[in-house]
């Protein structure tokens, strides 16, 4: 009998022994190692962003595309035929965008040597303007060389073979998109399975693809909408490859807040030099005007409302991951702070505080939830002092019941 409870008693006083001392732990070493913990994770994902971004892009396309294959499940295909057809429409997909983006670089690369002439006289006219300002003639002709059209033609090259390098993590992502696909149809086993000993992390995982589906549906249709208007606007305006400009309006959309400034870059300058300093204002004043209404004023709310996330943790998660991972951290930002606030927040009970901080509730819904308990399953009724009381019938005997507080509860009786 000794034995027995020495052997069962051994794990009791050990869990009790590492719960003192963590609560003796002094705070400011418990902030000392978590932020340590912190800095070791993020130059872990700094080192192993080319293998993160991938998965996590193959892992957010698998996540599009799976209610159309539970649409063909329930039309009862067999499995293999619709991960074919995944794999067909997402491939066509990549392999239509691949196609047209090589083919109007390709256009590009033919249409800046037409231009060599007016690259020649706006690097005289920046030559003169510097000198007029007070530089140095020998400088202002070395700062304006800058412009040369070799070197523009360079910088499209260098482009075109960072593309070509990329064909490797294509590859990458394609095997991994077939592997996701295939393992898709027993995800919801494995959720189950979690929340027979986790309930709280299936919600959160529930809720991070729910939501990663509704950006990814809302950032597509602002996408498209901005796409097809900067294309007819940049076709009446008279800049060349609409299409190309177009396409990327729609990719940059996805980067929240700044994905407009990358997206104006390239046809203002094409504008430049087509129609001379007019043109490249003009485009300029569209881009904003109709960027600044979709993208800045209309979509945030949307977005918002769609994800859970302040405009401004959407800025601060579009810095920390192109940081982190790079320019696909820029495109993935929103997928990757919805995974982590999964993973951290969410599965937590205890941390619904930081769901409150960062989110992007109306004053409404922030009242709403300021109100509600943390624990549903104990509610607070809270009587109407303007409500007149329940009536008590005379022949109940009265309620001595004890109190929270240890006093005898009596009925008042009228």
């Amino acid at each position: 009998m000794s034995t027995t409870t020495a052997a069962t008693g051994a794990p009791a006083a050990s869990t009790g022994y590492v719960a003192r001392a963590a609560q003796g732990m002094p705070r400011g070493l418990m902030l000392l190692l978590g932020a340590a913990a912190t800095v070791i994770t993020i130059a872990g994902l700094q080192q192993a962003a080319w293998l993160i971004s991938p998965i996590l892009l193959a892992l957010v396309v698998v996540i599009a595309v799976s209610p159309v294959q539970s649409w063909l499940r329930r039309k009862g295909l067999p499995v293999w035929i619709t991960v074919l057809a995944m794999i067909v429409i997402i491939f066509a997909v990549i392999v239509g965008l691949v196609a047209v983006l090589f083919a109007s670089v390709g256009q590009l690369i033919g249409l800046v040597p037409q231009y060599s002439g007016r690259i020649q006289q706006l690097t005289g006219s920046i030559t003169t303007s510097l000198q007029s300002l007070g530089f140095d003639p020998s400088q202002a002709r070395a700062t304006a060389g800058s412009a040369d059209v070799g070197k523009v033609v360079g910088v499209i090259g260098g482009i075109l073979s960072d593309l070509s390098g990329a064909l490797t993590s294509i590859v990458f992502i394609l095997a991994l998109l077939l592997f996701l696909i295939a393992e898709a149809s027993g995800a919801g086993r494995r959720i189950a399975a979690i929340g027979a000993d986790r309930p709280h992390m299936v919600g959160a995982l529930q809720g991070f693809t729910s939501g990663t589906r509704r950006y990814l549906v809302v950032t597509a249709v602002f996408g498209l909408v901005v796409a097809v208007l900067d294309s007819v606007a940049l076709a009446i305006i008279g800049v060349p490859l609409v299409v190309l400009w177009g396409l990327l309006s729609f990719i940059t959309n996805f980067i929240p807040n700044i994905g407009f400034i990358i997206g104006v870059i390239p046809p203002a300058v094409l504008g430049l030099l087509v129609g001379g300093w007019q043109m490249m204002v003009t485009v300029l004043v569209v881009y904003i005007v109709l960027n600044a209404v979709v993208q800045s004023l209309i979509q945030p709310m949307f977005t918002g409302d769609a994800v859970g996330l302040s405009t401004t943790i959407t800025f601060v998660a579009l810095l920390f991951w192109a940081w982190v991972l790079g320019p696909l951290g820029a495109l993935l930002a929103i997928p990757a702070t919805l995974l982590v606030k999964a993973v951290l927040v969410d599965c937590d009970p205890n941390a619904k505080w930081v769901d409150h901080l960062i989110g992007a509730a109306s004053p409404e819904e922030a009242k709403h939830r300021a109100d509600e308990p943390d624990e549903p399953d104990d509610p607070v009724v809270v009587p109407d002092s303007s409500d007149p009381p329940d009536p008590v019938d005379p022949t109940d005997p009265p309620d001595t019941s004890p109190r929270t507080d240890g006093g005898p509860v009596h009925t008042v009786r009228v």
